[in-house]
């Protein structure tokens, strides 16, 4: 089978200084962001949610945070599926690294082994469930060390790289925004 050539565009890139913070849309510039690509939206899903309000379809495991939902961010994408949700919308911001969601877990007094700090496997879950929630036209947002995204493979056209650099020994961070140009097949 041969595969289709893809027109695919250059996302614009901006790199910015800000001081660093465990709320990432509270930074700055990526709050500004969020203003921007959130204009209009009726429907965002955020599945590690935290403090923040920007999703109108909040969750986070913390049952302290004024969240819609406190389950693990794979079911959460499941219940919401199940109940038909079509999201304008969704923001992908987990704890960054093994070490972040190993602090999660013991935040809520959960046992934290092997299998919870494979972050690699949890995102790719996650980003699964979002996908199938999210619309056609619809608008993906990433945040963390990299600028993975939700990537080609699932359909997604990256639209904005924003590069925070926060100074000294802390990493960057990256958001990425991507909209769903194509229905993901298996």
């Amino acid at each position: 089978m041969a595969k289709i050539a893809r027109a695919w565009r250059n996302p614009s890139i901006d790199r910015i200084w800000a001081r660093a913070n465990g709320s990432t849309f509270s930074i700055p510039p990526i709050t500004r962001l969020l203003d921007r690509w959130l204009a209009g939206c009726a429907i965002v899903v955020d599945p590690f949610a935290g403090a923040s309000t920007r999703g109108t379809i909040t969750n986070d495991l913390n049952s302290t945070y004024p969240t819609t939902y406190h389950l693990d961010a794979v079911a959460f994408c499941d219940e919401l599926q199940r109940q038909g949700c079509r999201a304008d919308a969704v923001l992908f911001d987990p704890p960054y690294s093994p070490r972040q969601i190993a602090e999660t877990y013991r935040a809520i007094g959960q046992a934290v082994g092997r299998s919870q700090t494979q972050n690699s496997r949890l995102y790719r879950r996650v980003r699964d469930g979002l996908d199938r929630l999210l619309q056609l036209g619809g608008v993906a947002i990433s945040c963390g060390w990299n600028a993975v995204g939700f990537g080609r493979r699932r359909g997604y056209q990256a639209e904005e790289i924003l590069l925070v650099t926060h100074g000294s020994a802390h990493h960057d961070t990256i958001v990425v925004v991507e909209r769903k140009e194509e229905r993901w097949r298996r």
